[in-house]
């Protein structure tokens, strides 16, 4: 009988270790439609978000094919592009973000992992500075803290820049009322206001500061997904986080959450393939708004 159970046991885990090489080495394509009486143009954008240096195919083939596939009016980052390790390169990163601004209007808003970058060049060396001084020589400016308006659509894009002490481990920290006024300063109420803030743990946070649309990142998905139950774990090893991917409302405010297409620190994907999520905001009344 105990042959039995080791058996199954072992199994089991040669099963997830297949499954997990084939969910780290794919991606699928999620679309969301967000209706807006703010927005006066259709457009579409393509979320991306923790790619940490993962690369599908030479030089992002698949990955740039999939985008060019849907055609979108402007491509939105949510961080973490790269990894914060000793010896790890920006140059994948960059390499993907010089094929987009040949094509699209990219907006890059920061993650976890550009920020660590920043703050410890002590112990990562020029990365970040060699990182920032890329993307604006592409012509992508990082929206840090920073409100940015695209008139064609009445849709403003800001990308926030939480302090390192909100990627906590194990709990959630307090967030003031006044953080995000004080680093963002005032929503844009008269357009569709988007978001772009890695982490999705502060939802609550960004709706009340006024955003119409966020877009997150950050949590893969909880690495591992279980039916009903969703994603185990997050980067703040808290279990089964209230927030791991999909679409989230909380009253005006609609969060998409990507699963993200890459990993770090565990290098794993159980049921959870990348994720390549567009999404197409459109004119019109919400249902249940008069």
């Amino acid at each position: 009988m105990l042959e039995i159970v080791l058996a199954c046991i072992g199994a089991g885990i040669a099963l997830c270790l297949l499954i997990s090489v084939w969910d780290c080495n794919r991606f699928v394509t999620v679309q969301y439609e967000i209706v807006s009486d703010k927005v006066i143009k259709p457009c579409r954008f393509v979320l991306l978000s923790d790619l940490h240096n993962k690369t599908y195919g030479k030089d992002h083939a698949r990955l740039i094919d999939a985008i060019d596939s849907v055609s979108p009016d402007a491509i939105l980052v949510a961080g973490d592009m790269l990894t914060a390790a000793a010896g790890h390169s920006c140059e994948p990163a960059l390499s993907l973000m010089k094929q987009l601004a040949s094509r699209y209007k990219v907006y890059y808003g920061m993650g976890n992992h550009e920020y660590r970058l920043k703050l410890y060049p002590e112990q990562y060396g020029d990365v970040y500075e060699e990182f920032v001084s890329g993307l604006l020589r592409l012509g992508i400016r990082p929206l840090i803290n920073e409100n940015t308006y695209l008139p064609e659509y009445n849709v403003a894009v800001c990308g926030a820049e939480i302090e390192r002490r909100y990627y906590g481990r194990f709990r959630k920290a307090s967030m003031d009322g006044k953080y995000l006024p004080k680093i963002l300063g005032e929503p844009r109420a008269d357009a569709c206001q988007i978001l772009i803030a890695h982490s999705p743990q502060y939802f609550e946070e960004y709706a009340a500061w006024g955003a119409d649309v966020v877009v997150s990142g950050h949590v893969h998905g909880g690495i591992v997904r279980l039916p009903w139950l969703g994603g185990v774990l997050s980067p703040n090893m808290t279990l089964f986080p209230k927030y791991d991917g999909g679409r989230f409302t909380l009253g005006k405010t609609t969060m998409i959450l990507s699963r993200g297409l890459g990993t770090h620190t565990i290098p794993v994907r159980v049921f959870n393939p990348g994720e390549l999520v567009v999404i197409t905001l459109t004119p019109g009344t919400q249902k249940g708004q008069a």
